[in-house]
């Protein structure tokens, strides 16, 4: 079977789109088709059905599928581990991190890591949890930065730092003057919130379920500037991490009456090879936190 043709099958299937595959593998779409079809007839059988535009796997289709993305990491891995015969002096960490920790406590020690390592190859990914759990099962990623209680039996990982989940208003919010603030006083408030898939916005719905509280949620954004922004205009509060306001003199960060504890993991898939220079990530980032 050409590992191939293997590839575009799985791009066409994960995309359910010839064109979007054909961009993402950065081939002409008649070669995409061409693959798939030659596929298909060495094992005499029709993996997709072709409606209009519309692309869906056959249940023929649907068998292979979990086999390809199987050979395909093993094929990734593989390919990564003999590059690390070379040593470090070649290599590539693809790592997601959410936009709070990638906006406020990472860029020292990305920058200090490039300085260590300059001819390893950094590729940062900024994206809600669930979607870089997602990549991460997927292969898109090497390591991704988790929050440990959201961590999956797939993935492996380490904790490097934990941190505190704070509500944060602004500096004549009433709240201001309190030491610390009930969750059932906290959802009566007007609140700005991260997107769902975000962890920030995870904890948030975790707390309301405890105090058996509705968040009143009128606006949303994956945009830490504009939270805070929002929140300094008195249009409502909002949680942050106190690395993300403790240096904003016109924010107020409180702890919850409970206080709220974040641990902060990397993680990476157990099934996977984790490359000479990923673990160099590791090391740095477990030394450095």
């Amino acid at each position: 079977m050409d590992t191939k043709a293997l590839r575009y099958f799985y791009e066409v299937a994960k995309l359910q789109s010839f064109t979007l595959a054909a961009q993402h593998l950065g081939v002409a779409q008649p070669a995409v088709s061409m693959a798939v079809k030659k596929l298909e007839a060495e094992l005499h059988l029709s993996l997709f059905h072709r409606q209009d535009r519309k692309v869906t796997l056959t249940d023929e289709g649907k068998r292979l599928f979990p086999h390809a993305e199987k050979i395909l990491k093993a094929l990734n891995d593989a390919e990564r581990e003999m590059e690390e015969l070379q040593g470090l002096a070649t290599g590539e960490v693809r790592v997601g991190i959410p936009s709070m920790l990638g906006s406020y406590y990472f860029p020292p020690i990305l920058m200090a890591f490039r300085h260590r390592h300059p001819n390893l190859n950094l590729s940062v990914i900024e994206a809600g949890t669930w979607q870089l759990r997602q990549m991460l099962e997927a292969g898109e990623l090497d390591l991704a930065v988790i929050v440990s209680e959201f961590l999956p039996p797939e993935l492996e990982a380490r904790i490097f730092t934990t941190e505190e989940m704070r509500v944060t208003v602004a500096k004549d919010h009433p709240f201001a003057k309190l030491t610390a603030v009930d969750p059932e006083a906290f959802f009566q408030q007007e609140l700005v919130m991260f997107q769902e898939g975000y962890f920030h916005r995870k904890i948030v719905d975790r707390l309301a379920k405890e105090a058996g509280c509705t968040p009143n949620i009128v606006f949303q954004t994956n945009l830490v500037p504009l939270i805070k922004s929002i929140v300094k205009q008195g249009f409502g509060i909002t949680t942050l991490l106190k690395l993300a306001v403790e240096s904003d003199p016109d924010l107020v960060s409180l702890s919850f009456s409970d206080p709220v504890w974040l641990q902060l993991s990397i993680a990476w898939r157990r099934d996977s090879y984790l490359s000479r220079a990923n673990q160099a990530f590791v090391h740095f980032l477990m030394d450095a936190s």
